[in-house]
């Protein structure tokens, strides 16, 4: 065996031999990988070998559109067969929220470039004859969909990677790993040992025991799955006597299961509730091409349901029945791409549908090792959105719920609920007794809405719902509480709430927890240095004063985005999105200097308290003896100050476009500052307000969002960032290249749009947005809501600059519905900050 290589991948099923694969298409060749059986001894070996394109998350739709184009080449590029049947998909729809959810999907679908057709019941019935459509009311079908040959399309691309150079060492064990002084890898193997520049973990069931070797808990266990496969049917037999085509992939969404034909047979994939996780701890050190126990009793709704809908699979009898192990993250979503706290070790693990991935994920890693960075926004599966929450007891949880779900409607608003709640600040259970209806961000619960009333909300049981598998639209309350929320992809019982506290909000003030922010402190001599050189605005030169900086990628594009608030010389306070706190302190610790900064992360220690509104100045000036007048307290300026008798930052900032302030507070004294506000503020109207009522106002004064408006894949001036980015104050990661791309002409232009004619269904985001004949697609919509304060819809959206100017006539199309919309200047509420500066 060799004793060194530019990059070493750990695991031979699909997902590491298409990194191998992928590395070797970027021109990189010393590359080993390295299987401790035989190539997809895993789990590839037992997949059903479905590719599937349906997918709300942008990421992963690349990711797999990417994979089906890959292995519709391998073929012929290896010359080995892969299996592959373009045979297409089609998805049905029982119920209108179904409807919604293909309609909305549609939308993300055309703006990453994936066709779908929208089929009849009729056309459902021709394409699939053995189908039953009744209660159906259509179907989506993608065209280039089907199913591959799991262990063919490995060994196509293992061939492919060998013969650019590559090496694969089978009946090769790792013992063990250790990283080096020069961040090199030591893997050390029953054959011998390797040191590599990068390691890539791709070890599927085996992800555990990988995490112990590496020194991190990746956020993995495996989900049993079970399918079965029937015997052949004489209908079936007799359409390929007949030179039939093979009816496509079927997905009954509503009744949670996939089937396909197989060898003159049927094949029936359930996701059902009760699915165990296994391999908690691993597997056992000798396991090889390992099955469990069948369980058919916890599928027999499933089942029953495909007599229904195929009355041929009940007419045959089963040939054989798998149950094996697929990976889950609490999300659903693979990770892939660089592992936190550790420097050139990546990962590509958690793939519930790894075959459909495996192409698509080698090659942004491969981009990400190579060019040192993806090519596409791969935050919806990087490795770091989850945190040090997610350990063992949540995983079991979480990803059992993220199992049972894989058919559920997906809706914009839904929260899962289980293993809720985890992180909880101080003032939970008194924003809990306000009525707070709670979402959750990276294991924190935040109140998105506030119920009018303690008795308000429905019993389970009055709630109608469809006769179906899939039938939840609503978190199942805890005994004695009511259901709060109804989840939909068009204006909820939630709506008309929000409302009011927007409208509370802007008459008189609110309060509003976000102690989920992420919080960071950079002390010491370099602190200001070293800040300018990682960030593209000027870092705050007084003290007190407070800057909006971001953190560019190398191309240009924006990575992370911080509030940086200079509370000292030398001394300097950081927030960023709760969200992305393993990302974004992964980032700024590996780009820390050695000496002269010290730099420490701080979210626990901090909680955060937003007063905002007209009256909050005098709510909050009844509380400290700081001058809070405006020539004293200045817009983007920040303070300590006394509250009563607690202590607090309080920084002249917020997301929503009206007076008020950040009061960054020692956590422990959270609730005596939140009831002392609350107390003081009775007098001027003061409500508590939620998240979803924040995302509103922040939509009227177009602020982005990371993730949305701020992407890797667009560049800061793209994103509208003029005022914040500085490339003559000196050197700062991706100034050169963002000032080339300028130069040479944008791609896309930031804009806010008034959304016409709308009555029940704001744009959410991922909308497509076309020019004024309806057919030309021009840019996707990034974020939507209804603008409380001016009475309209708003979406904030990315388009092609021809299309970009002010009065422009676009149509966006919303639940398959165009709607006509327009251009407006940015901010449509108060675009001057007057009530900021008030």
């Amino acid at each position: 065996m060799k004793s060194h290589a530019r990059v070493v991948v750990i695991g031979g099923g699909v997902v590491g031999v298409g990194t191998l694969y992928a590395l070797t298409k970027k021109g990189w060749t010393d590359v080993v990988l390295l299987e401790r059986n035989e190539l997809t001894s895993g789990s590839t070996w037992h997949a059903a070998g479905l590719l599937p394109l349906f997918n709300m998350s942008y990421s992963v739709g690349k990711v797999h559109q990417y994979s089906l184009d890959l292995y519709s080449k391998l073929e012929e590029e290896t010359g080995q067969h892969v299996g592959l049947r373009q045979v297409s998909n089609i998805r049905l729809a029982q119920t209108k929220d179904r409807w919604d959810e293909f309609m909305y999907y549609a939308g993300i679908a055309e703006t990453i470039g994936v066709h779908v057709n929208i089929l009849t019941p009729k056309q459902v019935k021709e394409n699939w004859p053995l189908c039953n459509t009744d209660g159906l009311i259509g179907a989506i079908q993608h065209p280039n969909d089907g199913y591959v040959q799991p262990a063919d399309l490995t060994q196509a691309m293992a061939k492919g990677a060998r013969d650019k150079g590559a090496q694969i060492y089978r009946q090769t064990r790792v013992i063990a790993i250790e990283q080096k002084a020069n961040d090199e890898w030591l893997v050390k193997t029953d054959k011998g040992d390797i040191t590599c520049e990068h390691l890539v973990t791709a070890t599927g069931n085996f992800v555990r025991q990988t995490g112990d070797m590496l020194g991190l808990d990746i956020p993995v266990i495996p989900v049993e799955h079970q399918y079965i496969v029937t015997e052949a049917h004489p209908e079936i037999q007799q359409r390929h006597k007949d030179g039939l085509p093979e009816m496509g992939v079927l997905r009954d969404a509503d009744s949670a299961w996939y089937m396909r034909e197989e060898a003159g047979g049927l094949i029936l994939g359930p996701y059902e509730p009760g699915a165990p996780v296994c391999y908690v701890d691993g597997p056992a050190e000798d396991a090889e091409y390992e099955l469990f126990q069948e369980d058919l009793e916890r599928i027999a709704p499933h089942i029953e349901s495909a007599f229904h809908r195929v009355p041929a699979f009940g007419e045959v009898g089963i040939k054989k029945v798998y149950n094996g192990a697929i990976c889950y993250t609490p999300d659903g979503s693979p990770i892939i791409g660089p592992a936190w706290g550790k420097r050139n070790l990546w990962l590509n693990e958690g793939h519930s549908f790894g075959v459909t991935a495996a192409g698509g994920a080698g090659w942004q890693l491969a981009e990400w090792i190579v060019e040192g960075e993806s090519s596409i926004d791969m935050l919806g599966v990087d490795p770091r959105r989850f945190g040090p929450y997610a350990s063992r007891g949540y995983l079991k949880v979480k990803n059992e719920e993220a199992y049972r779900n894989v058919f559920t409607p997906h809706y914009p608003d839904e929260e899962r609920w289980d293993a809720r709640p985890l992180k909880q600040s101080p003032c939970y259970d008194r924003m809990k007794a306000l009525g707070a209806v709670f979402g959750s961000v990276y294991g924190w619960e935040r109140p998105n809405w506030f119920a009018p009333s303690a008795d308000y909300g429905w019993d389970p049981e009055e709630i109608e719902r469809p006769d179906i598998i899939t039938r939840e639209n609503f978190a199942p309350p805890k005994p004695g509480e009511k259901v709060k929320e109804l989840w939909s992809f068009r204006r909820s019982n939630y709506f008309e709430h929000v409302g009011n506290e927007v409208k509370n909000v802007t008459e008189n003030c609110g309060l509003l927890d976000m102690s989920a922010f992420a919080k960071y402190e950079v002390i010491g001599p370099k602190a200001a240095e070293w800040l300018d050189s990682i960030l593209a605005n000027r870092v705050p030169k007084g003290i007190g004063r407070v800057g909006l900086c971001h953190l560019l990628t190398k191309n240009g594009g924006v990575r992370s985005e911080f509030t940086v608030y200079k509370r000292a010389e030398n001394d300097f306070y950081l927030v960023g999105p709760g969200a992305w706190e393993r990302h974004d302190w992964d980032y700024l610790t590996k780009l820390a200097p050695e000496s002269g900064v010290n730099l420490q992360k701080i979210t626990t220690q901090m909680g955060v308290l937003v007063l905002a509104g007209p009256k909050s100045r005098d709510v909050l000036q009844k509380l400290t003896d700081t001058d809070l007048s405006n020539d004293n307290f200045k817009w983007l300026t920040g303070k300590f100050i006394n509250v009563g008798i607690a202590q607090a930052h309080a920084l002249r900032v917020n997301f929503v476009g009206e007076l008020g302030w950040e009061l960054h507070h020692p956590i422990e004294m959270q609730n005596v500052i939140f009831d002392l506000v609350m107390e003081a503020g009775k007098e001027f109207g003061i409500k508590p307000f939620g998240i979803r009522a924040m995302g509103a106002m922040a939509v009227e004064k177009s602020y982005r969002l990371i993730g949305r408006e701020l992407s890797v894949e667009y560049s800061a001036y793209e994103s509208g960032l003029e005022r914040f980015v500085h490339p003559n104050k000196g050197d700062f990661i991706g100034r050169d290249e963002l000032v080339k791309r300028h130069a040479a002409g944008d791609n896309w232009t930031f804009v806010t749009l008034e959304v016409h004619g709308i009555k029940d269904c704001d744009a959410r985001g991922s909308e497509a947005i076309y020019a004024a004949d309806g057919k030309t697609l021009v840019g996707r919509v990034t974020t939507g809501a209804y603008g409380w304060r001016v009475g309209k819809s708003l979406a904030l959206a990315m388009v092609k600059p021809d299309r970009a100017a002010e009065g422009s006539k676009l149509k966006v199309r919303i639940l398959s519905e165009l709607f006509d919309a327009t251009i407006v200047p940015e901010s449509p509420f108060d675009a001057d900050n007057e009530r900021l500066r008030a």
